[in-house]
């Protein structure tokens, strides 16, 4: 069983790369420096619950995801690329109505 730092830090990793964003760009953007994320990425160091927040918004993530391992992750990439794809249609759905209705306005 993997430590709860090396999935967390893997699980960052992921995400960072995720979001095409280079160790240099995130540490920017978390206020840390880029040392810092590599030892958090490596599992060597753990992040303070205002850094976990920070993780969060900066890679739109939950928090819960990032403690849980590739084998154990409850909302895997094809749950989450659905959840997207919801998001998607219901947004064009909401959309075109909006559109249809400024088109009446005239």
């Amino acid at each position: 069983m993997e430590s709860i730092k090396a999935v967390f830090g893997a699980n960052i990793k992921y995400y960072r790369k995720k979001q095409r964003l280079s160790q240099e760009q995130l540490s920017e953007k978390l206020g840390i420096t880029q040392k810092h994320l590599s030892t958090i990425e490596t599992g060597t160091n753990f992040v303070s619950a205002e850094l976990l927040e920070k993780f969060t918004q900066q890679l739109f993530v939950s928090a819960s995801a990032l403690f849980y391992s590739i084998n154990e992750v409850p909302n895997d990439e094809s749950f989450l690329c659905k959840i997207d794809q919801i998001i998607d249609n219901e947004y064009e759905k909401a959309s075109n109505i909006v559109k249809t209705k400024i088109r009446y306005l005239n």
